[in-house]
């Protein structure tokens, strides 16, 4: 055991809670005997995040860009950068499965900052994208294509904001912003920040509790938002391929991974992709995933290998 760890077994520490709001959403923080201004630093970092990256706020970098003219570069700061290029890199391994251009889809269906005048029932594959020049960290969009990151900023503004506080000695939180979580290091006690994994309404399962100790997890389910159009329930996730909210029997993929991003990416991908491809690219990637799709329970093999 290493000496941060015996220092969150003093008898005197205590796990303080905090909580705030960011990202339409709220954030928690359980953290071993933080010092003064633990809250205040999680906040800015994740307003952060907002200033950058929101859809909804006209001032950020991403509705800027969005209002750009198509095939103009414009620089970009480097969390926001962060996260463009590991969402093109978690689009390329599930092959358009997961895309950060689909803000025409989103908006259009009403999941945007926009009121539309009703959703796209005929809607198209998203085929244009955004290019990403990384040596002078500046971005790019095709005529057509709207940046939309909340598929993936979620998770990263829990792994900015656990950077922030482990680089002020907090080194023993869980941390939460719209369901998806980082534990790191341990509780007073000597045990790990046990979770337990979101299911899906009436789902017939218990579903897993996990332990999150330098890990995290993130889930993307169809039962959190909709849209419902002259009867019929809309998800609101979109499958870039298909240009049209997915049908495919998934009702929450849930991804553990050392960061959050990624764990938040990879669930909106597996989402889409569906049980059977989607556990077969998690196996294929090395991911720790669960997909509950049909009424059955789908995992991949490194989250079998985490039980053992």
């Amino acid at each position: 055991m290493t000496p941060a760890a015996f220092a969150a077994r003093d008898a005197g520490a205590v796990i303080k809670t905090f909580t705030g709001e960011t990202m339409g959403t709220g954030w928690s923080l359980h953290a071993v005997a933080p010092p003064a201004g633990a809250a205040e630093g999680v906040q800015v970092t994740l307003d952060r995040v907002v200033a950058q990256m929101s859809q909804w706020e006209p001032g950020s970098d991403l509705a800027r860009f969005n209002r750009g003219p198509a095939g103009s570069w414009q620089a970009i700061p480097d969390e926001f950068a962060d996260v463009v290029a590991a969402g093109l890199a978690i689009g390329h391994a599930s092959e358009g499965a997961f895309s950060v251009a689909i803000g025409a889809l989103s908006e259009a269906w009403g999941f945007g900052a926009s009121t539309p005048a009703g959703a796209v029932l005929s809607a198209v594959p998203v085929i244009a994208g955004v290019d990403f020049d990384t040596d002078m960290q500046r971005i790019r969009r095709d005529e057509g294509a709207l940046l939309d990151l909340s598929g993936i900023a979620k998770g990263y503004g829990v792994d900015l904001a656990a950077d922030w506080l482990r680089a002020n000695g907090i080194r023993h939180f869980l941390l939460e912003v719209g369901g998806e979580l980082r534990g790191e290091g341990i509780r007073p006690d000597g045990q790990p920040w046990w979770v337990d994994v979101e299911v899906p309404p009436s789902w017939p399962g218990a579903g897993w509790r996990v332990a999150l100790h330098d890990l995290s997890v993130a889930t993307s389910g169809d039962y959190r938002r909709g849209l419902d159009i002259d009867g019929a329930r809309y998800s609101h996730s979109f499958d870039p391929r298909t240009g049209r909210p997915i049908a495919n029997g998934v009702r929450s993929a849930t991804v553990l991974h050392h960061s959050c991003m990624m764990a938040d990416g990879w669930a909106t991908a597996l989402t889409v992709l569906g049980a059977e491809a989607g556990i077969a690219l998690a196996d294929d990637q090395d991911l720790a995933a669960c997909i509950l799709a049909n009424g059955r329970e789908h995992v991949s093999r490194a989250w079998t290998a985490m039980l053992d």
